[in-house]
C-alpha cells in the first residue's frame, strides 16, 4: 500500500489557514482587530520558533467560534471557504494530489490546525481522508454538542502527527512496516514525521528545512 501525506498550510495552500481563519473573524467583527491580531501574531510567531503550546493556542482561536455557535459559525465559513481559500487554491497542488490518487495511493491531510477550519478545506482539494487536531464537542446529556475550546485525544502538531498516523493505520490493521509512505511538508515542525517516512519531501521549504534537506539529500519541492 502506498500511503501520501500532504501537511497543509504553506504546502497546499500557500497560506496558513487557522491565522487566516482568525484575521477574517476579527474583519467580520467577531474580535477586536487589535486585540486579536497581536495575540494571534505572537502565537503564530511561537509555531514558527517551535515553542507553540497547542492547547493554549486552540482555546484562543476558538474563543469567538465558541461564542458564535455553530450557525453563525457555519455560515461565516463558508464565506471564509469563498473568499480567502478558494482564490488562493493553486492548480499545481490540486494537480499533485490528483496525481497520487490516480497512481492508487491513498491519500491524507496531515495537519495542525483544527477540523472545523479544516475540513471543508481539505475537501476542496478532493481529499476525504483527514487528519487534523480535533476539537472537543460538548456531548454530555444536555449538552449544547457544541466545540468547547479543548482538543480531543493527542493533537496532531509536531511528533503528534506520527501518532495520529500510527492510530490511522492500526484502525486499518496496518503499521509502518505495512505500507511505503511520502510525506509533503514546508515546515520544520514537521521534521520527526518527515523522518519516519519512505520519502520525505521538502515542500515551499522554510530555510531551515531547505538547508537540512539538501543535506541530506530529500527531495525539494518549491510547488509555489
Amino acid at each position: 500500500m502506498k500511503l501520501t501525506l500532504f501537511d497543509l498550510d504553506h504546502t497546499l495552500l500557500p497560506i496558513d489557514s487557522d491565522y487566516a481563519w482568525g484575521v477574517f473573524t476579527s474583519t467580520i467583527g467577531w474580535t477586536d482587530p487589535l486585540e486579536f491580531n497581536q495575540r494571534n501574531d505572537e502565537f503564530f510567531a511561537h509555531y514558527q520558533a517551535g515553542t507553540l503550546d497547542i492547547h493554549e493556542y486552540v482555546r484562543f482561536a476558538t474563543a469567538a467560534l465558541r461564542q458564535q455557535g455553530p450557525i453563525h459559525a457555519q455560515a461565516a465559513h463558508v464565506q471564509f471557504m469563498k473568499t480567502v481559500v478558494a482564490p488562493v487554491i493553486k492548480e499545481q497542488a490540486v494537480a499533485l494530489v490528483r496525481q497520487h490518487q490516480q497512481a492508487g495511493d491513498e491519500v491524507l491531510i496531515v495537519t495542525a490546525t483544527n477540523d472545523f477550519v479544516t475540513r471543508p478545506i481539505a475537501q476542496a482539494f478532493g481529499v476525504d481522508q483527514l487528519i487534523a487536531v480535533e476539537l472537543e464537542r460538548d456531548t454530555a446529556p444536555g449538552g449544547s454538542g457544541w466545540i468547547t475550546g479543548e482538543i480531543v485525544g493527542v493533537p496532531s502538531f509536531r511528533e503528534g502527527k506520527i501518532t495520529r498516523v500510527t492510530q490511522w493505520l492500526a484502525s486499518r490493521q496496518l503499521d509502518w512496516a505495512d505500507v511505503e509512505t511520502t510525506f509533503y511538508s514546508d515546515s520544520m515542525n514537521d521534521l520527526s514525521l518527515l523522518e519516519r517516512v519512505t520519502h520525505p519531501v521538502a515542500t515551499n521549504p522554510e530555510a531551515p528545512l531547505r538547508a537540512l534537506a539538501s543535506e541530506r539529500g530529500w527531495r525539494i519541492l518549491d510547488l509555489f
